[in-house]
């Protein structure tokens, strides 16, 4: 049996790469270029290496590694928050896939505000990340986004639309818009409402408007009314007052995500509203909590985790001039929720309620000894 000299550290004492060298029985430089994977080697000797690294307890430092490539091994991710459940589970996928490739990501959320996410990629640049997972403003305006492709570094959009340059993993917002306009549509609502983060902190509430505006115009309903809310603007209950007094002919809302449909929801009660009963609300997202909840919010349903996997993928695939990976089509990616908060409006309830009356009283009935 062949036989190589054997590691003497003592115990507690962490084992070098000289020491997994010593223990497989090979110069240093071929434990680094198994390790790095930098250069060829037979298989005996890399099972040989990495034996010894098992053996041994070795952790390669990932700063080492970081010399030898120039590259720091991390990613940066930029959302705008975390406490929104979609950014959350779209952060998770993005982690846990950089995570088994060998890189570790660095998080920051900018709260909606386009300052903070320039601020927070010029920081993360000067960390020296190797890419970026991110969702911005505004994909079209970004001053973040724009510094990125400055400095020639692979990055994905998350959530945002894809532009001509810049590759993303996204919903089509617009065309999921359409498709809620419709199912207001179906319950006999013509006259709606759209709720939204201001624009200019958000293109994917405007693209969800412009959607929505489209879809009500394709189904004879009324162009949607807009109430624009700055992040952390104040009481949504007294936003919502001012908005239904200057417009009392709505009898549906669509809310720009989840978290303001179940927002708008709670102020509504609080201002004497019914929902379904005295108004409708729909949201977008489709997080679980919306199940849970009563009513159940009807909403659109998209697979974050599963988008901010393929955005690291994407990123990844460029880090390793490797292949991207497909990217599932856009407009194929969400689907209609439905739930208890969405429901025909009361007065067209009260009068259908009316004909099944008439309806029914006009029905002759038959007599027990006419049978």
């Amino acid at each position: 049996m062949e036989t190589f000299p054997q590691w003497n550290g003592t115990m507690g004492q962490l084992a070098t790469i000289k020491d997994v060298a010593l223990h497989a029985g090979c110069g240093v430089a071929t434990v680094s270029r198994v390790l790095n994977e930098s250069g060829p080697t037979s298989i005996k000797m890399r099972q040989r290496v990495f034996a010894a690294v098992k053996d041994l307890n070795f952790e390669f430092s990932e700063v080492g590694r970081s010399l030898q490539s120039n590259m720091t091994r991390t990613i940066g991710c930029v959302v705008p928050t975390v406490a929104n459940p979609v950014f959350a589970d779209a952060v998770q996928g993005a982690q846990e896939t950089f995570q088994n490739a060998g890189y570790q990501t660095l998080l920051v959320s900018t709260n909606y505000n386009p300052e903070t996410e320039l601020q927070a990629i010029r920081t993360l640049l000067a960390k020296q990340v190797d890419g970026f997972v991110l969702t911005v403003s505004d994909a079209l305006t970004s001053e973040g986004l724009k510094t990125i492709k400055d400095r020639h570094l692979p990055c994905c959009l998350l959530f945002n639309a894809a532009t001509e340059c810049q590759k993303s993993w996204f919903v089509n917002d617009s065309c999921a818009a359409v498709v809620v306009a419709g199912e207001f549509s179906k319950m006999g609502h013509m006259v709606t409402g759209f709720l939204a983060l201001k624009f200019q902190s958000s293109d994917r509430s405007r693209q969800r408007y412009q959607g929505f505006v489209a879809g009500c115009a394709k189904n004879g309903m009324a162009i949607p009314r807009l109430l624009e809310i700055e992040q952390g603007s104040g009481d949504l209950t007294d936003l919502l007052h001012d908005f239904l007094c200057q417009h009392p002919d709505i009898t549906g809302i669509f809310a720009s995500n989840d978290l303001l449909a179940l927002s708008t929801t709670r102020s509504l009660r609080s201002l004497g509203y019914s929902v379904p009963d005295d108004m409708s609300i729909v949201g977008f997202d489709g997080i679980e909590v919306g199940k849970m909840v009563e009513p159940s919010l009807a909403t659109i349903t998209t697979d974050p985790k599963m988008m901010g996997s393929g955005a690291a993928q994407t990123v990844l695939a460029v880090l390793n001039s490797a292949p991207p990976p497909d990217m599932p089509n856009p407009s194929l990616s969400f689907s209609f929720r439905a739930g208890d908060s969405l429901a025909t409006p009361a007065a067209e309830r009260l009068d259908n309620e009316k004909v099944a009356a008439l309806s029914s009283s006009s029905i002759p009935t038959t007599k027990t000894s006419e049978i």
